[in-house]
């Protein structure tokens, strides 16, 4: 009896344990789950706010997403091991300083080298605020997670970027690369010393449809029927029709403010639209203006090439006359010159009879 006591208790334990170990799990996959979800209602936000006004560090929806991101990719982050087998935290951005090197032209190293930013959470926030201002988020979070060895180096099993999640997370992203951020690396939200906290309130409003609200009637005069124990008087008949007068004049108010939102969002996107085409028209105009000009100065530049080109063989055509004269000129004089000079017999001939005249003169007044 004892025997079959201790083997039903120990039955127990082990049931238990695989039902705490599926139940961790279920847990572990719904935070993933609602991380990524509350992430792109974050995203998606931001992207409808950048529509009407500029995204900074005092917008909270940015904030709101700042905190997303740094708890999806602090998620089930390793800690350091020291050398006497004590584990400090580690922030996210020791996995990217490592895992984002390979991205071309990266801000890894300027944001090491702030001087502001001293700690290591704060140097991760800063990050990303500079990815999303070079429009490289989702690149720089794409390369990270290409890298699995290093991923998995840094992160436990049952991350957030172990999982499948993860490739969702890289493409929801993207969308933010068309928005045009501006932010201050100098300010209060790159504090190191305070956790992310995510604000859920903005995603848990519920909006109920005219179809919600509908059937919603429809099970309320439902149970008013059960209610009433089969009775028909003209008495119980009343509330539900006063009830749907007024549930119709609310849907029409809701409808009219519907149609005003969209009238206006239509106003101001044909306004946009016009100027863009204002923008373009100016544009090929100007390109066309551009172009006529490159036109008229490659046809310049060809016409005066071709000038300087005639001016050249014309030059060179002088030149070769002039040499030809020069030689011809020098042949001449040194003819001329050749015939006016006596000859060397002629030169003897008459030094012999300078000479002997010269001595019978001598001769004569020595005499």
């Amino acid at each position: 009896m004892a025997s079959r006591s201790l083997g039903g208790l120990s039955g127990s334990r082990g049931s238990s344990g695989v039902c705490k170990k599926s139940l961790s799990a279920r847990n572990a996959a719904v935070e993933r789950r609602n991380l990524i979800t509350v992430c792109r209602f974050s995203v998606k936000t931001l992207i409808d706010r950048s529509c009407f006004e500029t995204i900074d560090d005092s917008s909270p929806e940015f904030n709101n997403f700042a905190a997303i991101l740094e708890q999806i990719l602090s998620h089930r982050l390793k800690g350091q091991v020291t050398w006497f087998g004590y584990e400090s935290p580690r922030s996210f951005w020791d996995y990217i300083r490592v895992a984002c090197r390979k991205v071309s032209q990266n801000c890894i190293c300027s944001i090491e080298n702030m001087e502001n930013v001293s700690s290591s959470r704060a140097k991760g926030r800063a990050w990303i605020r500079v990815a999303l201002m070079e429009k490289h988020l989702s690149e720089y979070i794409s390369t990270a997670l290409r890298d699995f060895k290093t991923t998995r180096r840094f992160y436990e099993d049952g991350a957030i970027v172990l999982g499948e999640e993860a490739n969702m997370l890289a493409g929801m992203l993207l969308g933010l690369n068309a928005i045009d951020f501006s932010f201050c690396l100098k300010g209060q939200g790159l504090d190191g010393n305070f956790p992310a906290v995510i604000d859920y309130t903005p995603y848990l409003k519920f909006t109920q449809s005219s179809d919600s609200i509908s059937s919603d009637e429809e099970e309320l005069r439902t149970l008013g029927s059960s209610g009433s124990s089969g009775s028909s008087t003209p008495e119980k008949v009343g509330p539900p029709f006063i009830m749907d007068e007024n549930s119709w004049f609310n849907k029409c108010k809701r409808v009219r403010h519907k149609y005003q939102l969209t009238l206006e969002q239509k106003g101001y996107l044909e306004e946009l639209l016009q100027l863009r085409e204002n923008e373009l028209s100016k544009s090929v105009s100007q390109n066309k203006l551009l172009l006529q000009r490159i036109e008229d100065s490659e046809l310049a530049h060809k016409l005066e090439k071709e000038q300087l080109e005639y001016i050249i063989v014309e030059l060179q055509d002088q030149l070769t006359v002039l040499k030809n004269n020069d030689l011809r000129s020098r042949q001449e004089l040194t003819a001329h010159l050749t015939n006016q000079w006596p000859s060397p017999g002629a030169l003897d001939v008459n030094a012999v009879a300078l000479d002997t005249l010269l001595y019978r003169k001598h001769n004569k007044q020595w005499y």
